[in-house]
């Protein structure tokens, strides 16, 4: 496993890092627990030491989970990423921006946007419940909040910092106008974006600014949920409850079932599946600091261990960019 500096901090986070939203089981079609928190466990004995989370995932049972997952793990070598900002239960009384409605037990759960300063207090006070310590690594904003100063977000997470109940204050989802904004208050480490070989709209701008400001990137989504495995094409049955049934739809599944038949024979010359290719080219490009890799058993938890340990060339990189210039 390969540790890389985050941004303006002294936090070391794996390249690969634990992302925890689909253990959460909310829009993923379910999960069993047992599963999940092997994988968590197999991931930290594997050198993946980074677990990302957030509230929302699961609403709370994700952090729950990680929370047990990481009992008799020496607490200083493991870094917890969550977040704050979605909220689920009521508790903002119609404030904030309404985000979209999840879907939970057959009913339709309204979901906002709320970043103000005392729910920031608040969900923390919270998060550290649930995953059972007294401090989180990095605190990042889930999604910008229109109805809420920028400033009145990050002053929050400068409490925060002082009080020493976070290590690391990071947004998520930002543009690079919302992140300079943010800066004026608080230096922020990193922002964390949606980021893929389909979806690679920050490298216009999210990624020359972070590498002209010293910016961490963390980039979720790598596999756009699992279309990028290949296992769609050959068993594309997903559960009603599961989005991904609408998501793939903005894709041209056509075009990338070509694009992955076209680079399957470098991964299989690596000795890799199509699943750790795609990890391995996405820890590669610029500016990226941790890539975040979901798994719901430890058996897919090693693997994305293991994606790491693929030697790609220059001329691997070319070829492959060649075939994404096809999509």
């Amino acid at each position: 496993m390969e540790y890389r500096k985050l941004g303006n901090t002294d936090l070391e986070l794996s390249a690969i890092t634990y992302g925890a939203f689909a253990i959460g089981g909310t829009m993923w079609g379910g999960n069993e627990q047992k599963d999940s928190i092997a994988s968590v466990k197999a991931s930290i004995d594997h050198g993946v030491t980074t677990l990302d989370t957030a509230p929302f995932y699961g609403f709370g049972l994700s952090e729950e989970m990680i929370g047990q997952a990481i009992k008799g793990y020496d607490r200083s070598k493991v870094q917890l990423l969550s977040k704050f900002g979605l909220v689920w239960d009521g508790s903002n009384n119609g404030k904030g921006e309404f985000f979209f409605d999840a879907g939970e037990g057959g009913k339709q759960i309204p979901v906002y946007k709320y970043a103000s300063k005392a729910n920031v207090i608040k969900e923390v006070e919270e998060s550290l419940k649930r995953l059972q310590t007294d401090y989180i690594d990095l605190l990042q904003i889930h999604w910008p909040d229109q109805t809420t100063p920028i400033a009145e977000t990050m002053e929050a997470m400068e409490l925060l910092l002082q009080q020493g109940k976070i290590r690391a204050a990071g947004v998520s989802n930002y543009s690079v106008d919302q992140v300079k904004e943010a800066r004026q208050t608080l230096n922020t480490a990193s922002n964390q974006v949606g980021y893929s070989m389909l979806n690679r709209g920050i490298e216009q701008d999210v990624v020359p600014y972070a590498l002209d400001h010293n910016l961490g990137i963390i980039v979720y989504s790598p596999m756009e949920r699992g279309l990028l495995t290949g296992k769609y094409f050959n068993d594309g049955k997903l559960k009603d409850n599961d989005h991904r049934k609408g998501y793939f739809q903005q894709f041209d599944l056509a075009k990338v079932e070509a694009f992955l038949q076209a680079i399957t024979p470098l991964a299989q010359d690596k000795g890799a599946t199509l699943s750790q290719l795609v990890l391995r080219w996405t820890t590669l490009q610029p500016a990226i600091s941790v890539v975040l890799a979901g798994s719901r058993n430890a058996e897919q938890a090693i693997a994305n261990a293991q994606a790491m340990n693929i030697n790609l060339t220059d001329a691997d990189l070319q070829f492959i960019h060649k075939e994404l210039a096809k999509i």
